[in-house]
């Protein structure tokens, strides 16, 4: 007999999912072409480090204005169940290692390097502070706001298959559009983060406080940063 899915619970108001989703064009689109067009005419020597800690630096303060009230409620599921959401963060970050090495592995075929990921190091060799906080602080409040508790918990009440795959997609693509749409051929390496979106999503749903994929995300960004830091190697970033 099929194991049913386990019970969701986190809802966001209807003005809290209309806040996360509508940022989502801002965020991906417009804000960086915005920033891109004031921020090096006026400062043409602003670091890539910079520059994005600034641009999620401004989805954070958007997000705490709009989800604050949606935080504070997911705080208390977290505070009713904190073990089973610390399981569920270490599950999901042994089961993301596992499915990585999958699909890095057919992904050894092809010659090139993820480019977002090049573009992290990059920026990691000399910025490691503000890429550290950037990666491990900001970005995982914001995208898991938009991603998981806006996508994923808006289309979950309706199918869980949908909630999984529209989140997973959108989440993935979201690394490596702006680099496709150079180069098409960039788009193989929406994959190598399926994994990380799927762990993600399933964390969400099994801890039902989108503090689980939080500090699931941020658990990810940081071992990755540790070790470009200390090994020059890397896991899937998520930035």
């Amino acid at each position: 007999m099929r194991k049913p899915p386990p019970p969701f619970t986190s809802r966001q108001t209807r003005r809290e999912a209309v806040a996360a989703l509508a940022y989502l064009p801002v965020h991906i689109v417009l804000l960086p072409l915005l920033m891109s067009a004031l921020l090096f005419r006026l400062f043409p020597r602003l670091s890539d480090g910079d520059f994005n800690l600034l641009y999620y630096g401004i989805g954070a303060v958007y997000m705490l204005l709009f989800q604050l009230r949606f935080l504070r409620r997911e705080f208390d599921t977290l505070c009713d169940r904190p073990v089973n959401c610390l399981a569920e963060v270490l599950s999901g970050y042994g089961l993301m290692l596992g499915l990585n090495l999958l699909i890095n592995g057919l992904l050894s075929l092809f010659p090139a390097d993820n480019p977002n990921n090049a573009a992290v190091i990059g920026m990691a060799d000399t910025q490691l502070g503000t890429v550290s906080a950037m990666a491990v602080f900001l970005a995982p409040i914001v995208e898991e706001l938009m991603f998981r508790a806006g996508i994923f918990g808006l289309l979950r009440r309706r199918s869980r298959f949908w909630a999984y795959a529209a989140s997973m997609l959108l989440f993935s693509l979201y690394h490596v559009w702006s680099f496709a749409l150079l180069d098409p051929r960039q788009l193989i390496y929406v994959v190598q983060y399926f994994p990380a979106s799927y762990v993600l999503c399933r964390c969400y749903e099994r801890s039902d406080t989108v503090w689980g994929s939080i500090f699931l995300h941020m658990l990810i960004n940081g071992i990755s940063l540790f070790l470009i830091s200390s090994l020059g190697e890397y896991l899937c970033l998520l930035l």
